[in-house]
């Protein structure tokens, strides 16, 4: 992947692809033969089989608050539309199907989004952080990822980095869409909130969980590429361990690779010499 290199396209090129793939996730949404999950409910079900929580506002380098507290505004109108969502067995649940497109008339307003590595704004930004959290508890839970897109760029140096680089899905309506499908025998619940300082969310199950997940990083590196930047790589897997604690299966996920927006070398020290 070390051909990874940013790519410049003409507003033009970027308008009429995104016209060409949204055709034709709305021709599978409704001509697919998948079943999707439609069905929300305001009673959760009994037995909680993970849960996670990230911070609503993080003070990012050249990044507006205004922006950050913008996001808050754009998670609470689609958590609304996707909480109590229940899975079948047999259903897929889409991210994008189911909170529908971000429109100024529904509410959502200008937040912070990535386009071809740049920090922008657009209408809805900071939904990421919603599918981020969504796949990252699914990766702990029976279900299965059946379409998942990562980030292209590596925009912010780590800070306070609490998974492993490459465990989030990146999304644009409706063409990067986040599915996941329920190939187990019993229903399961999305349950996703807001607090005044964090965004919740929890899968359930009519059944208490019967395995525990550890999704860790195995590998990870980065390369100089041939055109001057640098790209950074890492491969995700995933440890199931049985109620007795013993491991059952040790499974690769997926693989990374993000063209890095900063130097990811730390600059030399001055020396004290140097300073006088």
């Amino acid at each position: 992947m070390d051909s990874l290199k940013p790519v410049r396209r003409s507003s033009l090129r970027v308008y009429l692809g995104k016209k060409y793939y949204r055709l034709r996730r709305y021709w599978d949404w409704h001509f697919s033969s998948k079943s999707y999950a439609s069905q929300q409910k305001d009673s959760i079900l009994p037995y909680l089989i993970f849960t996670h929580q990230t911070p609503l506002l993080r003070q990012l380098k050249d990044v507006d608050m205004w922006l950050q507290h913008n996001k808050v505004k754009n998670l609470t109108i689609a958590s609304n539309r996707i909480n109590g969502v229940v899975i079948k067995p047999g259903e897929t649940f889409s991210y994008w199907r189911s909170i529908g497109n971000t429109t100024k008339r529904k509410g959502y307003v200008d937040g912070m989004i990535l386009f071809y590595g740049k920090v922008t704004t657009g209408v809805g930004g900071g939904l990421c952080q919603l599918s981020n959290l969504i796949y990252w508890m699914t990766l702990h839970s029976p279900l299965t990822v059946t379409e998942r897109y990562r980030h292209s760029y590596d925009v912010f140096p780590d800070s306070k980095r609490s998974q492993p680089f490459g465990s989030g899905a990146t999304c644009a309506y409706n063409y990067l869409d986040l599915q996941i499908q329920n190939e187990t025998n019993q229903n399961y619940q999305l349950i996703v909130y807001l607090t005044d300082t964090h965004l919740i969310g929890e899968w359930r199950a009519v059944h208490p969980p019967t395995a525990r997940y550890e999704v860790y990083e195995q590998e990870h590196w980065i390369t100089r590429a041939h055109w001057g930047g640098y790209v950074r790589h890492n491969t995700i897997y995933r440890k199931m361990y049985n109620l007795d604690n013993q491991l059952i299966a040790d499974e690769f996920i997926t693989d990374n690779h993000a063209i890095m927006m900063y130097e990811p070398l730390l600059p030399e020290h001055t020396t004290k010499a140097e300073n006088l």
